[in-house]
């Protein structure tokens, strides 16, 4: 007759290790992308007055503004949206989340008293703005997030989704146009460059742990205007889908379909504006 199996048989061991070594990695995953935008911040972009866009960046021009430390204001301000968003996410991206920004916010204190890496500000704005990057997009690659502003933004599009153009898109946008507008009035055109400059570098640097450094991306379009997508790509851009698969759409029935195109990393975002000029309710995904 065999044994049952015990909660301290073997197997349950490594059944148990199986499910355990995944949230470690993960977890381990944030925890580094945290440290290296700790990095990036205090050591790169703060000591020459950069501010960057999301929570992230009213933090640091609070931060610079009152003389209080950075590491206070990342977790106080993200604490609470991410509080108000955690019935519309996943649970273990809510404590993953939770872990990052603790870090993020104690490691951010800890280098405070560090002198700055580089002493020119445009050296110093590349090099944070990369380290910035790529520390939010590890903690996204594994599960997390380092910065609330997206969920805050696609809350706020939700509740007043009856009014026409306020995407979580558009009011990102916005709010990052606001603190980069608040930064060069504070602190001068100049440093407005720097920001702008650390900006574009850290929102193009999360995109390196999320899809590669691959130079091609795949772009996936969902839309009722499919005609006139594919009319319009192959007009301004040249191209054809590579694919065409048809979507059932159960509230309306009209027919609905998903194109697909591969195209160099920096001509997506024309891909995608050209794209919703013709449809604005389209969704746009993008991978590899």
């Amino acid at each position: 007759m065999k044994n049952k199996l015990t909660a301290d048989s073997p197997m349950n061991e490594h059944r148990h290790r199986m499910k355990v070594q995944p949230a470690f990695v993960k977890f381990t995953g944030v925890i580094i992308g945290a440290v290296l935008a700790a990095v990036g911040l205090e050591l790169f972009l703060m000591p020459h007055g950069i501010v960057v866009g999301g929570v992230t960046g009213l933090s640091a021009l609070f931060a610079l503004s009152t003389e209080m430390r950075l590491g206070l204001f990342l977790f106080l301000l993200n604490l609470p949206l991410l509080v108000l968003g955690r019935k519309n996410a996943d649970t273990s991206f809510t404590i993953f989340t939770a872990c990052g920004l603790l870090v993020l916010s104690l490691v951010t204190i800890l280098l405070h008293p560090f002198p700055a890496l580089m002493g020119n500000p445009l050296p110093a704005a590349l090099a944070g703005g990369i380290s910035l990057g790529l520390g939010i997009g590890l903690a996204l690659r594994f599960g997390g997030a380092l910065d609330t502003a997206e969920k805050a933004a696609e809350k706020a599009a939700e509740r007043f989704r009856n009014r026409r153009g306020l995407s979580p898109e558009v009011l990102l946008l916005l709010l990052n146009c606001s603190i980069l507008l608040a930064a060069g009035f504070h602190f001068g055109f100049e440093q407005a460059v720097y920001s702008v400059t650390a900006y574009i570098l850290a929102y193009e640097t999360v995109k390196i742990p999320l899809f590669g450094i691959g130079t091609s991306v795949i772009v996936r379009i969902e839309s009722r205007e499919y005609a006139a997508v594919q009319r319009e790509l192959a007009l301004y851009l040249n191209r054809d889908a590579e694919e065409v698969r048809s979507l059932p759409d159960r509230e309306s029935g009209d027919p609905l379909r998903i194109l697909k195109y591969k195209c160099h990393r920096l001509e997506a975002p024309r891909l995608k504006a050209i794209a919703k000029n013709c449809d604005p309710a389209c969704k746009i995904s993008t991978g590899n």
